[in-house]
C-alpha cells in the first residue's frame, strides 16, 4: 500500500498556519508539520527543574541572558521549527531577532546560549538537526 505524500512546506508557511491558541503544540520537521504531544509527568518535570536550576545559575553570575517561557527555533536552512523544552537567550543579542517580539521566534543562532531537550518516549522528534 503506498502513502500520499504530504506536500514540503516552508518555515514562514507554517508560522502563518499556526494556531495561536491550541490544545497541542506544533513543529516542523523537515517541512512536515507533526503535532507533539504535551510533555507529561517526569519530562515536565525534569524540564521544569532544569529551567529553575539554570535560571538561578544565570542569575547568580549576573549574566544578561534570560529564559522564555516558549518559543520556536528556525534550523538554519529554514526546513525545521522546534521548540525546545528549555533554551537560554542572549538578552542583548534579541535586538537581531526581526521575529522575536510578534511571534517568539529564534532565527539568528548568537541569540541561543543554551538548548536543552529532554528526550522522551518519541525521541525520534527530539533532536533538532541543524541548530
Amino acid at each position: 500500500m503506498s502513502q500520499a505524500l504530504q506536500p514540503s512546506i516552508t518555515f514562514d508557511k507554517f508560522i502563518e498556519w499556526l494556531p495561536e491558541t491550541s490544545e497541542c503544540p506544533y513543529e516542523l520537521h523537515r517541512g512536515v508539520i507533526v503535532e507533539m504531544p504535551k510533555p507529561r509527568g517526569k519530562h515536565s518535570k525534569l524540564s521544569g527543574d532544569l529551567a529553575y536550576n539554570i535560571g538561578t545559575a544565570i542569575r547568580q553570575a549576573n549574566l544578561p541572558y534570560f529564559i522564555p517561557k516558549e518559543c520556536i527555533i528556525r534550523s538554519i536552512d529554514g526546513n525545521s521549527g522546534y521548540e525546545p523544552d528549555v533554551i537560554v537567550l542572549d538578552e542583548p543579542a534579541m535586538i537581531d531577532e526581526p521575529d522575536w517580539e510578534n511571534g517568539s521566534i529564534i532565527t539568528v543562532g548568537k541569540s541561543i546560549k543554551i538548548v536543552v531537550e529532554v528526550v522522551s518516549t518519541n525521541w525520534r522528534d527530539d533532536y533538532f538537526p541543524g541548530l
